[in-house]
């Protein structure tokens, strides 16, 4: 009879980036969690349950080698099954959330030394845990739920077997996602924005979804793209990778790219993988993107360059970017 490995979970990485969010949705899910515990008892704490634990600069007897070491002794431990989740940001965000907070950097010199020199000194320490991760976290561009989604989704205790695939879009002046292993673009394809009933609707409302469907090199685009997908995802399953992100990206993150993240999300599930769709532009809190209902405005940023848009409109909202 096939016994399940148990759980236990490592949460490291830089100051202000996010470890103790991780660690309380892994505590939602069933962990015991505890933070910053001499790593000499690492060991010890193992019991019965999946555990989740912190480590970083402010525990007891931190070095990375040290950590390194008991990772490798929990992993030679029979019956479990060891994870190193690293979490990590811009320095910008880390410097943005320390000035928000008013909080001092552990590793900031003392007497009133710089955030950013913490930052720097903590970032080089921790380089090689960075390197070692199973898995490292960039919450750079993430708001609290969307980093809820991706630990749930990596560590929920479903029993879902096989890979699990989240499709993702995206907006390209923004950036590409920073987890993406493929990325597509659909800037080819009829774009919403120029009709004036759709531009403050979402790829997830059906008078879009007819409007970007009725493009006649939609069919094969889309034939073309599962075509292309469906054969990979049981390679990458024998490769050993667990977890897939597709990027889908448009414009203005909030059409096309919409559209087609929940439509290929949909074509997964019905071929029996697991499947979930984000909207990074859609969702509330991301970088500096104000949404209020189906219209998001971005105040600091004109509209990509070189498009109808730029050149009429110039420092126009997001959600008025083609």
């Amino acid at each position: 009879m096939y016994t399940p490995l148990r759980p236990v979970v490592l949460v490291s990485g830089l100051s202000g980036a996010g470890k103790a969010s991780i660690l309380r949705v892994l505590e939602d899910l069933g962990f015991e969690t505890v933070d910053n515990p001499p790593l000499n008892t690492l060991e010890e704490l193992v019991g019965d349950r999946p555990l989740a634990a912190g480590v970083d600069t402010r525990t007891r007897g931190f070095s990375p080698d040290t950590v390194l070491l008991a990772l490798e002794r929990l992993r030679r431990r029979p019956g479990l099954a060891v994870t190193l989740v690293y979490a990590t940001a811009e320095d910008a965000t880390l410097l943005r959330r320390y000035t928000e907070t008013r909080r001092r950097h552990p590793m900031a010199p003392p007497g009133g030394g710089r955030v950013l020199d913490g930052i720097a000194r903590e970032r080089a320490l921790m380089e090689p845990l960075r390197d070692a991760a199973d898995w490292a976290v960039d919450t750079s561009d993430l708001p609290s739920p969307a980093l809820r989604q991706l630990v749930e989704r990596r560590f929920r205790p479903d029993g879902a077997p096989g890979l699990s695939v989240l499709v993702q879009s995206f907006a390209f002046p923004r950036g590409l996602p920073r987890d993406a292993d493929l990325v597509f673009d659909l800037r080819f394809l009829r774009n919403p924005h120029y009709d004036p009933a759709l531009r403050p609707l979402t790829g997830r409302d059906q008078a879009v979804a007819a409007h970007v469907e009725a493009d006649p090199d939609f069919p094969a685009f889309w034939a073309r793209l599962t075509g292309f997908l469906d054969p990979l995802l049981p390679r990458y399953v024998a490769e050993g990778k667990k977890y897939l992100t597709v990027a889908i990206g448009c414009t203005g993150g909030r059409h096309r790219s919409v559209l087609v993240a929940e439509r290929l999300a949909a074509h997964f599930r019905r071929s029996g993988w697991q499947a979930d769709a984000t909207h990074r532009e859609l969702s509330p809190g991301t970088g500096d993107v104000a949404f209020a209902g189906h219209r998001a405005e971005r105040r600091d940023a004109p509209a990509s360059e070189g498009s109808p848009a730029a050149e009429e409109e110039g420092r126009e909202a997001l959600s008025q970017t083609p």
